[in-house]
């Protein structure tokens, strides 16, 4: 059998920075043979983040389980690779803004033609259609106004956004599903389908109900830090030795151990607390009662005994306290590897876990660029001189290292 649930599947991931890459390498590891284009002078992720030996490690990591290729599609001969490359796949990725692919001959009607199997996965800021669908869109943006920003943060200050690609690992998520779909509506059409994912939209939808909300009742979700209008209690606490924990009271039975946990049967007993539109309306008080409880305990002690209490807790992390959690090296949430340039190194494994033909990380990305580039275009049947005159003209890179520019 195949590794992975995707093994023999076969994805040209032509995406750059965060969404569409990330949906590829869910992909990947699932099993599926990925290649990744990029231009000659790189991805722009690989002068994201932090670097170790002038490795870029967000690009280590998003570009895992895929073979790295550098072509530049903005030549004839460049767009000739990708047709070759395209002819025999599966599912083509890209994020470019609606009309670049067909600028480069590559648009879905001669896709379609070339493979009548292809699945063509396209992530955007906007979409391919409407009035903004040509307007340049980031993750930011889709956190913008996907409603995200404006509900989150304390009250009374300004909206927040949060410190890492939500919006597009959101996004890269929802593609990677509608990738599968498409493949198992290929099985019974024989056919391939063009995916149309916008930015904003998976993460519009995951933020809940205040579309609704606002539609039937002319309510505005306030920013309310931690707390969130549907339950309570739902927060952080600050332990006695200055640690942090999370906890949420989601169902009335956990609440009711929480309540007799921290305060007792007078807890219990209280009509503020006895139900949750009680504990909602009584927020601070019961905040206040949380409060007190943890911060006279340490960390170690507030989980040993809600644990025990059944109730529903865990522990602030970083990414130090996540290493050494054994629950997470046990369910193989963290993995490590093996890597060409860094030697060992650990990262988030595979997603979701599926026992009977699971997923894996058998290589991060390499930092060079067009790593792979010569082994896979021999593949697609270009001789050794194609490849030499390709690179001497610019047209693609060889396992080099490139200089970030704008222009």
């Amino acid at each position: 059998m195949p590794e992975g649930l995707l093994g023999g599947c076969h994805v040209a991931d032509l995406s750059t920075l965060f969404a569409g890459p990330f949906a590829a390498m869910m992909l990947g590891d699932h099993g599926a043979d990925v290649v990744k284009v990029e231009h000659p002078r790189g991805d722009d992720l690989h002068h994201w983040g932090r670097m170790k030996d002038d490795q870029p490690l967000f690009f280590k990591m998003v570009n895992r389980n895929k073979r790295l290729v550098a072509v530049d599609l903005h030549q004839a001969d460049g767009q000739e690779v990708v047709r070759r490359l395209v002819a025999d796949a599966d599912v083509l990725i890209s994020n470019f803004r609606p009309g670049r692919l067909a600028a480069w001959g590559l648009g879905w009607p001669t896709l379609h033609r070339l493979n009548p199997r292809l699945v063509l996965a396209e992530v955007t800021g906007f979409g391919q259609t409407g009035p903004y669908s040509r307007l340049p869109g980031f993750g930011t943006l889709a956190e913008s106004v996907s409603g995200f920003a404006a509900m989150t943060g304390p009250p009374d200050t300004d909206p927040v956004l949060p410190p890492f690609g939500l919006a597009d690992g959101v996004a890269g998520i929802a593609a990677a599903f509608a990738v599968t779909a498409a493949l198992w509506d290929r099985e019974r059409t024989g056919v391939g389908v063009q995916i149309d994912t916008a930015l904003y939209e998976p993460l519009m939808s995951v933020v809940g109900s205040h579309i609704l909300e606002f539609d039937q009742l002319g309510t505005l979700q306030p920013r309310m830090g931690n707390a969130v209008p549907q339950i309570a209690p739902r927060n952080t606490y600050r332990t006695a030795d200055g640690q942090w924990i999370a906890l949420s009271g989601a169902a009335q039975s956990v609440a009711g151990r929480l309540l007799r946990l921290v305060g007792g049967e007078k807890a219990m007993r209280d009509p503020r607390f006895a139900t949750n539109a009680d504990r909602i309306e009584n927020r601070v008080a019961l905040d206040g009662l949380i409060s007190g409880w943890v911060g006279s305990h340490s960390r170690a002690e507030v989980l040993e005994r809600m644990r025990e209490a059944d109730v529903a807790v865990a522990p602030v992390y970083d990414a130090s306290d996540i290493l050494q959690d054994e629950h997470f090296l046990a369910r193989g949430s963290i993995v490590e590897i093996d890597d060409d340039d860094l030697g060992r190194i650990r990262m988030q494994g595979p997603f979701p876990k599926v026992p009977q033909n699971p997923g894996s990380v058998r290589n991060a990305a390499r930092g060079a660029i067009g790593a792979d580039t010569e082994a896979v275009l021999r593949e697609l049947g270009y001789s050794r001189p194609d490849v030499d005159r390709l690179a001497a003209s610019g047209v693609i890179a060889r396992g080099t290292h490139g200089a970030e520019t704008c222009g």
